[in-house]
């Protein structure tokens, strides 16, 4: 809002009326700071009265503070509700797409089935079907050798102590248990 100019003055050597109050700037004017502490405390003071009474409000400006204020009142809920309306048709578009997707793969799917040869692929590796007078072989083993378990070597005869003590363990585990607060159910 804009400050409105002020009224023309007096000249400075005119005297005001003794009723008038003097004004805030003559007020500060007269007096003396009592050290270097007070004077720097005094500028960094702002006078709220001083600062209020230099607001001047027109009923044009009160109508308008108050229309901008209805508005806001008015629109924040509407503008919340746009943008929770957005976020959803925003998923609901994702969500479509997927749908389109899966769509389209069983589309596909059901395209690949139509085909005789894949059907015979399908019979033969699912259910193990075969065409009358062929053999088949069905290999137990047939994994990578790097896959396969290594061998263990011969069991020794010699007995050989563990490296720590078991009972101390067994007494931690069991206190533990008992302890517990929560206990798992066996299915």
């Amino acid at each position: 809002m804009a400050r409105r100019p002020a009224p023309p003055s007096a000249s400075p050597g005119a005297t005001r009326p003794a009723s008038a109050p003097p004004s805030p700037a003559q007020r500060t004017a007269g007096r003396t700071p009592r050290g270097a502490a007070s004077r720097g405390a005094q500028d960094r003071r702002v006078d709220v009265r001083e600062w209020a009474s230099g607001i001047r409000l027109s009923a044009f400006s009160v109508i308008m503070l108050s229309l901008v204020v209805l508005g806001a009142w008015v629109l924040v809920p509407t503008l919340s509700t746009f943008i929770d309306q957005r976020q959803k048709i925003s998923a609901l578009e994702q969500s479509i797409q997927v749908s389109e997707d899966q769509i389209a793969a069983l589309e596909k799917e059901r395209e690949r089935w139509n085909d005789p040869a894949y059907i015979t692929t399908q019979a033969r590796e699912r259910l193990y079907y075969v065409k009358p007078g062929e053999v088949v072989y069905l290999i137990d083993n047939d994994l990578d050798p790097a896959a396969l378990p290594q061998q263990q070597g011969p069991v020794s005869d010699t007995l050989e102590e563990t490296p720590s003590d078991w009972m101390p363990q067994l007494l931690r585990t069991l206190t533990s248990a008992g302890l517990s607060d929560t206990a798992a159910v066996a299915r």
